[in-house]
Order: C-alpha cells, then sequence, then structure tokens
C-alpha cells in the first residue's frame, strides 16, 4: 500500500510539473528576480578601503576550499554591476536581491561609516532603479567582518547585538530612502551550523573531529548560542526600523530562511513525527521565537540547557518582528526516526540533536535526479509541500522564495555550446514554479516572489569555482565575459508575457 501512495503522489506531482507557465499565472505584483551576494559576486576585497570579512580569512585556510580558491575577484561585480543591471533589465526582472559587505560599510566593524562603501552601494540602487528594477537588500549573507570576529569572537557575543543594531541603522539611513525591502540574515541555520558545528564554513568553529579541523568550538553548544544572538539581533532591528524610520520609508522588515521539505521515510508515526522535528530543527528554529517569541517544543525537550532561554521582554521583542518571510528552497530529502541514536552518540553536536536520519534514497530509488552539488536532489514538488506546510503551522504569512536554483558541474571538457544548452535547469524552474503555482491556487499560500539563485555564475562557498548556478555563464578564462544560458532566453520569454504591477509587500 505505501508504494501504491508513492506512486499515486508522484504521479500527481508529474501532472503539476508538466504545467506550461508564464507570469501571467501569477497573482498581480508577484515579484522576479535574481539573488546574490557581496561576497560571491563583488571582489574587489581590497578596494574601496574594504575591511576582511572572516570568509577573507578562512578562504586562506589549507582544505577548506575544494579547488583552493577565493572570492578576492569572484565575477567582479564591484566594477561590472551596470552591465549586469542591464542583463536583468534585458529579461525583464523585476527585482535584484543582493547583500551589502558589512566591512565595506564598517571596515573594523563599527566606528566611522565608510563613504567609499556606501558610495558604492548607492550607485548600485541608483542604476537598479533607473533600470525599474527594485533593491532587495540582505544585511548579512555570511561575511561578518574580521575584526569583530577576532575582538569578541563574533556571533558568540551578545555585544554583536548591538553592533549589528549600529550597522543595520546606518544602511536604513543610507539607502533606506530608496530601499523597500530589506532582508535581515540569509539562511541563518545554515550559518550556525556550518560555521560552529561542523566547522566546514567561516569562522570554522567545531569540535567534532576537532584535531583534524577545527581549532576552536563546541558542536553542541555554540551553533544554538550564535543563533540566539542572530534572533536577538533580527528583533532588535525590526523595532529600530520601526521607531526610527518606517514612517517615513514605508519599507518592511524580513529574514531568508533556509529550509528543505522533509518528506517521512514511511507513514510510521515515528517518521512522521521524525520529519516534523526536522522541519522543527530547521525551519521552526528560526521561525517560531520570531513570530511565537520561543523555540519549538520539541527543541525545548531535546536540547534541554543547552538551549539558550527568552526572557519575558525577549520574547516579546521577538514575537511578530516579522513582515514578510524569505524561504531559500533547492531541496528536498527523507526523514526517519533514529532509534539508535548512533550518531548524537558519535558526535555529540547540535546536528544530531534532533534524532533524525535524513536520506535521499528510500528502497533504493533516490528522491530526485541530482544536480552537480551532492546535496541538490531536484524535487519540484517539495516546494508545494513546504508552502502548504508554512501555511497551515504559521498562517498566511508574506512569502518570497529568496532563493532558487540548481547548478550544473563547471568541467574543463564541456564544449560552450554544450554548456550554454541548459535544459536541465529550464526544466528545474519551470516544474518548482509550476509547484509554486499550485500552492497557491490551491492551498491560497500568501506568495509574493522568486527570486533565481543566480544571475550569474559564481564563487560558490566551499565549492569554489567547481559548479555553476548562473542564467549567465562566465567565461573564467577570458575576462569574465557574462554569456546568455538558454535559460535566460527562457526567462525572457517566460517574463515577457505580461507586465508586473506594483508589488504588494
Amino acid at each position: 500500500m505505501p508504494g501504491v501512495i508513492l506512486m499515486l503522489c508522484l504521479l500527481s506531482s508529474s501532472l503539476i510539473i508538466s504545467e506550461a507557465i508564464n507570469r501571467a499565472d501569477f497573482p498581480d505584483g508577484f515579484v522576479f528576480g535574481t539573488a546574490s551576494s557581496a561576497y560571491q559576486f563583488e571582489g574587489a576585497v581590497k578596494e574601496g578601503n574594504k575591511g576582511d570579512s572572516i570568509w577573507d580569512r578562512f578562504t586562506r585556510r589549507p582544505g577548506r576550499i575544494l579547488d583552493f580558491s577565493n572570492a578576492d575577484v569572484a565575477v567582479d561585480q564591484y566594477h561590472r554591476f551596470k552591465a549586469d543591471v542591464d542583463l536583468m533589465k534585458d529579461m525583464g526582472m523585476d527585482a535584484y536581491r543582493f547583500s551589502i559587505s558589512w566591512s565595506r560599510i564598517f571596515p573594523n566593524g563599527t566606528g566611522e561609516p565608510n563613504s567609499e562603501g556606501i558610495n558604492y552601494y548607492n550607485n548600485l540602487i541608483n542604476a537598479l532603479l533607473e533600470k525599474g528594477i527594485q533593491p532587495y537588500i540582505t544585511l548579512y549573507h555570511w561575511d561578518l567582518p574580521q575584526a569583530l570576529e577576532d575582538r569578541y569572537e563574533g556571533w558568540l557575543n551578545i555585544q554583536i547585538v548591538e553592533d549589528f543594531n549600529n550597522y543595520a541603522f546606518t544602511c536604513f539611513k543610507a539607502f533606506g530612502d530608496r530601499v523597500k525591502h530589506w532582508i535581515t540574515f540569509n539562511e541563518p541555520h545554515g550559518f550556525s551550523i556550518q560555521g560552529y558545528d561542523t566547522g566546514i564554513q567561516a569562522p570554522g568553529r567545531c569540535s567534532i573531529l576537532s584535531h583534524l579541523l577545527c581549532k576552536k568550538g563546541k558542536s553542541s553548544t555554540e551553533p544554538y548560542v550564535v543563533a540566539h544572538n542572530i534572533l536577538l539581533s533580527h528583533a532588535y532591528v525590526f523595532h529600530t526600523y520601526k521607531l526610527h524610520f518606517k514612517a517615513k520609508q514605508e519599507g518592511a522588515i524580513g529574514i531568508a530562511l533556509d529550509s528543505k521539505w522533509y518528506e517521512p521515510f514511511s507513514d510510521a508515526d515515528e517518521d512522521i513525527d521524525a520529519a516534523r522535528r526536522a522541519m522543527d530543527f530547521e525551519l521552526g528554529w528560526f521561525l517560531e521565537p520570531l513570530l511565537f517569541g520561543q523555540y519549538p517544543r520539541s527543541m525545548q525537550d531535546l536540547v534541554g540547557s543547552r538551549l539558550p532561554t527568552f526572557t519575558a521582554e525577549m520574547s516579546k521583542l521577538l514575537a511578530g518582528s516579522l513582515d514578510f518571510l524569505g524561504i531559500n528552497h533547492y531541496t528536498t530529502l527523507y526523514a526517519r526516526n533514529d532509534r539508535t541514536k548512533i550518531w548524537k552518540r558519535i558526535l555529540d553536536d547540535a546536528y544530531t540533536d534532533a534524532g533524525i536520519i535524513r536520506t535521499a534514497f528510500r528502497h533504493g530509488e533516490l528522491i530526485g535526479e541530482k544536480a552537480a552539488s551532492r546535496w541538490l536532489h531536484i524535487v519540484p514538488w517539495g516546494i508545494h509541500k513546504l508552502m502548504s506546510y508554512i501555511t497551515k503551522n504559521y498562517g498566511h504569512i508574506p512569502v518570497i522564495i529568496t532563493e532558487n536554483g540548481m547548478d550544473d558541474a563547471n568541467s574543463p571538457f564541456i564544449a560552450l555550446d554544450k554548456a550554454l544548452q541548459d535544459d536541465k535547469r529550464i526544466n528545474y524552474h519551470n516544474d518548482y514554479l509550476s509547484n509554486l503555482h499550485a500552492a497557491i491556487r490551491e492551498e491560497r499560500c500568501d506568495i509574493r516572489g522568486y527570486f533565481v539563485w543566480s544571475l550569474l555564475d559564481n564563487w560558490e562557498w566551499n565549492s569554489g569555482y567547481t559548479v555553476r548556478f548562473g542564467l549567465y555563464f562566465i567565461d573564467y578564462k577570458n575576462n569574465l565575459t557574462r554569456i546568455p544560458k538558454d535559460s535566460a532566453y527562457w526567462f525572457k520569454n517566460f517574463l515577457r508575457k505580461s507586465a508586473p504591477r506594483k508589488a504588494n509587500i
């Protein structure tokens, strides 16, 4: 019977996937855009009086980046932003989500703002608006000023709340007359786990395999401390904007949370419960405090005293501190209950606290076709289920898909004409958008935008330049030339079907 149910579900999903859709199928005001981050796109790490970030330091540590590269140049958007804005305009994109480098604004993390950094972002914002493209700004996309890491261990110290608030206040003051959509943090779950539990990303702290990987850290506690300080930082910034800027600037404050969909491995109660815990420990970890002022009950029960607590004042500050919710969604996995707790006993870290086994296989079959990255399986129906889950459990909160996309391998043996024929990416976006459309139509999910990761091939964190996510091919051997892939032409046609109306957030 479970096999029959699975077959019916897959058949139902395939019917949704086969839809031919375009912009006109989405609600009035629905925003389409592309997404990026400062560290992955800008380059120019020593220009404009920019200070070092934790990623500048991290990439110099041997063995941390797959191809031993760094983002000193990246795709050089710092010098080429006007041409890149023209690419967005040509496709018909409504918006561009980019992040501000904190260390461009405050090279030492605090102090006097850097006028060269402010001028750069002013010029980028103005270039976007001149072409009718709305800026969506992320304040923090993982690149903490190294000075704050050195001074007091960054996100592990409560001092970061005040310093982040000061940084955000400076950005609101400098850019808020033209920017109406602010995202405080990008993927705080991923940052907390990968930076402070597994240690595979900056600042590279962990206690698992510490003699091989990390010099400092405690994987069972530090991710929770970091997440706690991120949540408080977001709440303070939300209220700072509301108190000092919202009446005049009329903008909105959100956060971009990373969330897979976790499908129960079986219809057994223990696996259904495991999938719910997986969602709690990924999405709920951050969303529930921001909506209700408390961590999910399953986290409180399983983490115990290692999970920081909110005072009554903190809970009041946190609850309702969102104008919209950003969701970065790429893939779906199965979740099954870990009866043995073997990984918890071996690793003793935050990632294993949920007591689940995450897997892409069931009965010998993959959940979806793989992209280039090992973690990315193409499962379009997952985004439909995720949107329905959010609506059912958290209400009709306005949602923007702040990242969605897939990667190809960057192989030197693939001819350029083949690399530009990215039918797999076209099908990915068509199928995920079809399922997103179904969630809006069938469950009345309040989804208001979709941002493609990414406009350009770029430097992809630990993977370096080994994978390509872009709608535009970057010729790394020939002056970083931008060449449209077939997916860029597909989006141009998709977006041409009707004109956008004014955004409704």
